[in-house]
């Protein structure tokens, strides 16, 4: 399971969310945060496994979730990837503009 296609749906996400302020929550716990019925839920949840996003410990009839952290980590290692090239690019084009601005400035200069 991709952990983009999980991520895209507003409902696992708030599921996260969850996850991430409560820590540790049973399924009981977590279907009460929605109006959606617990089967529904249910496939949230596991597609949030399936993406390892969450892990389920089975507690005697409870199951208890919470955020892969490990997950989080090479979520947060690839976006920070990204926004590095990005900060890259931004960087190289900030010089440029400066270098074409300088030129204009200058080339005022003689021409005033």
């Amino acid at each position: 399971m991709d952990i983009f296609y999980a991520l895209a749906d507003p409902t696992r996400r708030k599921i996260l969310e969850l996850l991430a302020s409560q820590g540790q929550l049973s399924a009981t716990e977590i279907y009460a945060n929605f109006t959606a019925s617990p089967p529904a839920i249910s496939q949230h949840l596991k597609v949030l496994r399936e993406a390892r996003l969450v892990t389920m410990q089975k507690r005697a009839q409870q199951h208890i979730y919470q955020i892969n952290p490990e997950a989080m980590i090479e979520l947060q290692d690839w976006s920070q990837q990204l926004a590095q090239q990005w900060n890259q690019r931004l960087d190289a084009l900030e010089e440029l503009l400066k270098v074409e601005k300088d030129k204009n400035i200058s080339k005022e200069g003689k021409d005033g």
